[in-house]
């Protein structure tokens, strides 16, 4: 490691899944070696396990479980509703730890980039999550579900899905969950009693899991729709019998299951549609979202292989007065942070942080999760990914620490290399960086301000039958963490 026997001390920015598997993995180390202090932006931890998981998956949500056992460790810290870039700087943080990991997730949208798409009644999918999970950012948000009847979800993904199913589950399906309460209130009055989901190529390509595809047959008021003469026309270019993964086939077994399943009448219903992509957002006759203009695709072999959407000349119109962009998410650039505007992730080599220009290794700089990799896999998949960042930041701690007399190396990655990735802070004393942090931000939230909110949110839920009832609000968040 280090030539010395002082602490490691690591500085882990974002409170997510991909920053607690870091956290994790680091204080396992079986020498006792490392410290870890955890920055985040709100009050909250866990990220989208707490702000983008559906209210209606809480065996999902369980796997925060793990990770207070990380948050728990002696030798780790919480400090919440902390900005980094706004109270506390990249040049703060190097010259204090030995290493920077950066887990802060991709929390914008990827835009359509196709005309009225800023209509009222168009929103991003980012939005409508974090508005219904009580995502402080998202707690105004705008939303007429009393004038629409039908919605159109742009995309193919689980977020799609979710999206869909929130749409229509009936009030008795919501009332048992953490759904935000402003969400409840206008999810139990809306009218909306359509909901066409859109994927731009065919139902063999579609990012659903199986899983999240089956649960919307058990929806309690709302039918399933597929068409199966269009179903069968989406994958004659591609039937997935012959080559697709075990994912995609039964993908489509599951699809034909839905074509072939006469409707119950319910009052609801989704109609999942492929082949096709919106071309623009038409305004009615009130300046508001009243149609949405689709252009029919084919299927066509792509030029590294597999097969892309290409538009045909057949298009048609959908009257809508809702629609949700759900095509996926991006990362956003954090200040100093090298950035791959691409690709939308930190510039990096396998988790080390990397100049754009140069290729060249960060001191002591490491990214995890989302603004690594995109936005790609379920949440266990951090899991992995982290690791294999950590493992990065071993070599280069063992390394530096060889070539100045101490331990040999033992990670991946050769000496001279991971020596140029080394990092010696200036002022590694955990008091100081409190002091700091109190300091710029007075109302600072620590791992028992988080406890402390917990606790009432949970005390809450506990008399309504839900798990909690969410705070949505900063000043409200703090108020409880402060009576802490």
């Amino acid at each position: 490691m280090t030539d010395d026997e002082s602490p490691i001390r690591i500085a882990v920015i974002g409170s997510g899944p991909a920053g607690f598997y870091a956290a994790g993995h680091l204080l396992k180390d079986a020498a006792g070696r490392f410290e870890v202090d955890m920055l985040e932006r709100l009050p909250t931890p866990w990220g989208l396990v707490r702000s983008g998981v559906a209210p209606d998956h809480p065996k999902i949500k369980s796997v925060t479980r793990i990770y207070e056992k990380t948050a728990t460790h002696p030798r780790f810290r919480y400090f919440g509703n902390v900005t980094f870039g706004e109270h506390v700087s990249r040049e703060d943080l190097l010259e204090r730890y030995h290493a920077i990991v950066y887990a802060t997730g991709s929390p914008a949208d990827r835009p359509l980039g196709i005309p009225g798409e800023d209509l009222p009644g168009s929103h991003a999918a980012t939005e409508f999550v974090g508005w219904y999970n009580g995502h402080p950012d998202h707690t105004d948000l705008e939303l007429d579900l009393l004038s629409a009847r039908r919605a159109v979800v742009i995309g193919n993904g689980n977020v799609a899905l979710d999206v869909a199913r929130m749409l229509v589950l009936d009030p008795s399906e919501l009332a048992p969950t953490d759904t935000a309460d402003h969400a409840l209130e206008v999810l139990a009055a809306s009218r909306v009693d359509e909901v066409v989901v859109v994927g731009r190529r065919g139902p063999a390509q579609a990012a659903f899991t199986n899983p999240e595809l089956l649960e919307l047959g058990e929806l309690a008021d709302a039918d399933v729709i597929v068409d199966a003469d269009e179903l069968e026309r989406a994958l004659t270019v591609a039937d997935p019998d012959a080559e697709a993964d075990v994912t995609a086939r039964r993908n489509v077994e599951i699809l034909r299951g839905y074509a072939a399943k006469e409707p119950s009448g319910a009052r609801k219903r989704i109609v999942l549609r492929f082949l096709l992509s919106p071309v623009a957002f038409l305004p009615d006759e009130h300046g508001r979202l009243g149609a949405v203009e689709l252009v029919r695709n084919e299927l066509v072999p792509g030029p590294s292989g597999g097969l892309r959407a290409q538009a045909t000349d057949e298009r048609e119109t959908i009257t809508a007065g809702l629609a949700f962009r759900a095509i996926g998410y991006r990362g956003i650039p954090l200040p100093d942070v090298p950035f791959d505007e691409r690709g939308a992730v930190i510039s990096n080599e396998g988790g080390r942080v990397t100049d754009p220009d140069t290729g060249a290794r960060l001191a002591g700089e490491y990214v995890v999760g989302w603004i690594k990799r995109g936005p790609s896999g379920v949440i266990g998949t951090n899991k992995k990914d982290a690791q294999e960042t950590v493992n990065a930041m071993l070599a280069d701690l063992s390394s530096h620490a060889a070539s100045n007399g101490g331990p040999p190396a033992h990670a991946d990655g050769g000496p001279s290399a991971a020596k140029a990735a080394a990092h010696v802070p200036g002022d590694p004393d955990p008091a100081s960086v409190e002091q700091l942090l109190r300091a710029r931000q007075p109302d600072l939230v620590t791992y028992s301000g988080w406890e402390a909110i917990d606790r009432h949110e949970r005390s809450l839920g506990e008399s309504a039958g839900r798990p909690r009832v969410k705070l949505t609000r900063i000043d409200e968040l703090l108020r409880v963490a402060a009576d802490e």
